[in-house]
């Protein structure tokens, strides 16, 4: 039995959210050391990995709302690190590409986001991390809302 009585599902949610608070935080401080915020890296990571891509895929693969992702995209094409580019097959639509340099800076994002994530599930066994694994695909797929995320 957990310490200081009955294990609930409300007990469990509330080590799960403080749990995910503890990695964001710490996937933050780690990629704050490579100069960027994690929503600006996970986007363009996701280019890279699926360009090209429609602004609203690259929203639905990621979990933001449309309207933030817009505008980090924006600022992302600003600086440099994604180009837009008009569809071969449909004029009006667009597609997101990184560029050299956005390629370069998602290589570095993704190592930097890897070494935080063995960081923080370093204490766990092999066994713990496939429970771990196989116990939040239970609770991702018992979401109704469709996702296109790994």
């Amino acid at each position: 039995m957990p310490q200081g009585g009955k294990l609930t599902a409300a007990r469990v949610a509330d080590e799960f959210s403080r749990t995910a608070k503890v990695l964001v935080r710490h996937f933050n401080e780690r990629l704050g050391e490579h100069g960027v915020s994690t929503p600006r890296s996970r986007l363009v990571v996701e280019v890279a990995r699926s360009q090209p891509i429609r602004l609203t895929e690259l929203a639905l693969a990621v979990g933001i709302a449309q309207g933030t992702a817009s505008s980090l995209v924006e600022a992302l094409v600003r600086d440099g690190l994604l180009e837009r580019h008009a569809s071969a097959d449909d004029r009006r639509s667009v597609l997101l590409r990184v560029t050299a340099e956005g390629a370069a800076l998602a290589e570095e994002w993704t190592a930097g986001y890897e070494a935080a994530a063995e960081e923080l599930f370093e204490p766990l066994t092999g066994q713990q991390l496939s429970a771990l694994v196989e116990i939040l695909r239970i609770l991702s797929a018992a979401d109704p809302r469709p996702t296109d995320g790994p």
